[in-house]
């Protein structure tokens, strides 16, 4: 594609072993011109990103030593819009299907996510997913870092934190739903008092909660569910317990174990259906 290599070099290249400036080709470990560029690089460019590899031309003389070409002029505008999805649970038992679907649907390139606590002093795949954005901005391309709602990311300081970082990394931001719903400039002052506001609100509600505590216990309640058990069914659950001891298998490789619950519940579904009939 006539002059494509130019559009492939108006932007750094994103792989770590290589990290070439604008305006140069990409080079190899030994400090060659690469015959292609780095896929990472052409990728970039909407019209070849489908493209299984882009040819360094022979003006740039590949195979020959590298070194480094005058950068393009600045004030170029972003070229192409990546959108880097993040999605977190705060349990492994909490499922993050809801968050990787509307993700899907918000058309996100890549989406990293992971089940951690907001409590931990580090996320890996968030960092990884900053470090992207970073890197792909860098490289001249618009992109913004979507996300389900905000408490994802953080809340208070923790988010205002993670919004400075992305504000000096020219990377946008974006919540599919929740009090923060919608694109944000980070480095907006709205967007700065309304996560200070969503990490007041949480310790507000855990404030109350402790003061609510030790008010009842002040009054001499106790804290927690309301009880539902009482003598009587203390006593049949005692009786009910030596009747389950003299369950025992009498034939077979378990012979003289007790058996499962589920054996004894398929045994008594057996029995009930054959009264039935």
């Amino acid at each position: 594609m006539p002059d494509g290599f130019q559009r492939v070099e108006s932007r750094d290249c994103p792989m770590s072993s290589c990290a070439v400036p604008a305006g140069s080709p990409c080079r190899t470990a030994k400090g060659k011109v690469a015959i292609q560029y780095h896929t990472a690089r052409f990728r970039l460019v909407p019209s070849l990103a489908k493209a299984l590899n882009v040819p360094t031309p022979a003006v740039r003389k590949p195979g020959t030593a590298w070194t480094e070409l005058p950068r393009p002029a600045a004030g170029v505008e972003p070229t192409g819009h990546v959108r880097i999805g993040y999605a977190r649970a705060s349990t492994l038992r909490q499922s993050l299907d809801t968050q990787l679907d509307s993700l899907t649907k918000a058309s996100v390139t890549r989406i990293f996510s992971e089940k951690i606590s907001t409590r931990a002093t580090r996320r890996p795949e968030l960092e990884r997913a900053v470090a992207l954005a970073r890197e792909l901005r860098a490289s001249g391309v618009a992109v913004t870092l979507v996300v389900h709602e905000h408490k994802r990311l953080g809340r208070g300081i923790d988010l205002a934190t993670l919004a400075e970082e992305l504000r000096a990394a020219d990377v946008g931001l974006e919540f599919l739903t929740g009090e923060l719903q919608g694109s944000h400039d980070p480095s907006g002052v709205v967007f700065i008092v309304l996560a200070a506001l969503s990490g007041m609100e949480r310790e507000y509600i855990r404030d109350r909660t402790l003061e609510g505590h030790e008010s009842a216990r002040a009054r001499g309640k106790a804290i927690g569910g309301v009880g539902v058990t009482d003598d009587h069914m203390l006593s049949m659950a005692l009786r009910l317990r030596d009747i389950a001891a003299r369950l025992v298998i009498t034939s077979g490789a378990k012979k003289g174990r007790p058996p499962s619950p589920a054996t004894v519940m398929r045994m008594l579904r057996d029995h009930d259906q054959q009264s039935a009939t």
